[in-house]
């Protein structure tokens, strides 16, 4: 499974800040991590989360190399992020959540 630890995510949000797709993805992700680490062991310890963000962060991350982490990224499509943002929904919902997901219209 892959996992952004908390540097990484702060890393894609600041490189990503701008972009249609990429900006509210990273966003989405922080927040689900933050409100992780406020309610529970955190966001490195509990699997659950991570789970229900894995093609957030396949979207986010691609394959690692250097093209994909700070790129241009056009490769990301709003029909994708929304898709990702299923199973974080999903999430959410059952663990009664309360952290903002950015949507794109």
């Amino acid at each position: 499974m892959r996992f952004m630890n908390a540097w990484d995510v702060d890393r894609a949000v600041e490189t990503f800040a701008d972009h249609p797709v990429l900006g509210p993805a990273t966003l989405t992700i922080r927040n689900l991590m933050d409100w992780t680490n406020e309610n529970s062991d955190g966001w490195a310890y509990w699997p659950k989360p991570a789970r229900a963000a894995k093609r957030l962060i396949d979207l986010i991350e691609r394959d690692g190399t250097w093209e994909a982490r700070y790129g241009e990224r056009l490769d990301a499509t709003v029909e994708e992020y929304k898709a990702a943002l299923r199973p974080i929904k999903a999430f959410r919902t059952r663990q009664k959540a309360e952290f903002y997901i950015h949507e794109i219209a």
